[in-house]
């Protein structure tokens, strides 16, 4: 399954899976200990100013990029990639012992992937000869069960394995006819009553059910959080994933390399910003709110744009060049100033469910339907929310995760642990 021109620096899951109790917050660059700083300026001073540096003339009023320069320079990852990469992780821990059981849960905060990722692994096949052939478990689509029917509903399912379920919060609702399903296929793996299988869970759901069922102890594990390095290399990744083209991206304000990560072996050493660690602290080391941060601060000049235009990706393996906006000039989603209760049970809703459509998010919050609607149209025009076009589900947006998180904390809701 692994590709052999696959190395650590260039991965679409950096760092693996690790056991959940493992995961840490990468550390805000505020508390650096002074033993790092004292190296990071030395680091700094050694390698010197170049000329082009000095003095740098401030690039603060360049345009943000364009859909299809982002699409060469920060596109979304391949979901079959980073499928491929969690089964090869997950391979690695069971092989270190790690892992033990039959059924691996994999829990992972908002905008991490792996729900996207583990839809496609029953077509997995297609594109390798050695690959497990899984089916995948939907779940049914009324979901309020009393125990005997969501019994017999697992009963029905073929879960001698392998088999998958992408997301664990489609199969129940905060209601008191919606937690059957669930507590039925937890009760079953933690018994050992299935076969060789794979469960994607948002950490918001995960919180809820841990507390809900804290007995089951199914060892579930979670993508390594995306600290400086990392989501140093996975955004390289990401920018060569298209046509092997390197990325090379400085700052708009002093002119301090973002990127690439490391100094190239035939040059001289260049003063790197402290733009990724900022990053990662400000995305909790999430990759799809780290992606979608990084690319409301991509600018270019009006000549990178013309040559995209005119084909001159098409020279060969020549790098693209771009440039960062400081993380305090971005413009990024605030709540709404309300003194409406409902906007918080309709947020957590979202969470906890990953996502839920406009009947769904009533029936579990009971907020009404005009009450409901003015709420999430207000949250719309903010960016905090948005319908999905094709599911009509309606979920938090990747800018705004991290500012509903604290709102939610704040506001005395149970927050997941990541």
């Amino acid at each position: 399954m692994k590709d052999e021109n696959t190395t650590e620096h260039s991965h679409p899951l950096p760092g693996g899976l690790i056991p959940v109790d493992q995961w840490k917050q990468p550390e805000m660059s505020v508390q650096r200990t002074l033993k790092d700083a004292v190296r990071h300026l030395t680091a700094q001073l050694r390698a010197g100013i170049s000329p082009d540096e000095e003095p740098f003339q401030s690039l603060d009023d360049l345009p943000s990029l364009t859909d299809k320069q982002i699409q060469h320079i920060a596109p979304h990852p391949d979901s079959t990639a980073l499928a491929g990469a969690l089964l090869d992780s997950l391979q690695e821990l069971r092989q270190s012992e790690t892992l033990r059981r039959e059924v691996a849960v994999v829990v992972a905060p908002p905008f991490s992937g792996v729900r996207e990722a583990l839809v496609r692994l029953p077509g997995l096949g297609a594109v390798s000869a050695d690959a497990e052939s899984w089916d995948l478990i939907a779940p049914p689509d009324n979901l309020l069960m009393n125990r005997e029917e969501a019994r017999r509903w697992w009963d029905e399912q073929d879960l001698t394995g392998p088999w998958v379920i992408p997301e664990l919060a489609d199969f129940w609702l905060r209601h008191t006819s919606g937690f059957a399903l669930i507590s039925e296929l937890l009760g079953r793996i933690a018994s050992g009553q299935a076969g060789q299988g794979l469960v994607g869970c948002s950490s918001w759901c995960w919180q809820f059910w841990d507390s809900y069922l804290p007995d089951a102890h199914l060892g579930p594990v979670t993508p390594a959080p995306l600290d400086a390095e990392r989501l140093g290399q996975w955004l390289e990744y990401l920018a060569a994933s298209r046509d092997g083209r390197a990325i090379t991206a400085r700052m708009t304000d002093d002119g301090l390399y973002v990127l690439p990560v490391e100094n190239p072996q035939d040059a001289e050493k260049r003063k790197h910003s402290g733009f990724l660690r900022d990053l990662a602290t400000a995305s909790r080391g999430i990759p799809g709110v780290a992606l979608a941060i990084w690319q409301r601060s991509l600018r270019a000049r009006p000549e990178d744009e013309m040559e995209e235009d005119t084909g001159t990706q098409a020279r060969g393996p020549g790098g693209r060049n771009c440039w960062v906006v400081p993380l305090d000039q971005l413009s990024l989603p605030a709540m709404p100033q309300s003194s409406d209760r409902s906007i918080g049970f309709i947020l957590h809703a979202l969470l906890i469910h990953d996502g839920l459509d406009e009947e769904r998010i009533a029936l579990v919050t009971g907020v009404g339907k005009p009450e409901l609607q003015l709420a999430l149209s207000r949250l719309t025009r903010a960016d905090v929310v948005y319908e999905g076009e094709a599911s009509g589900r309606w979920h938090v947006t990747p800018l705004g995760y991290p500012m509903v998180r604290r709102h939610l904390q704040s506001w005395g809701y149970p927050v997941d642990g990541f």
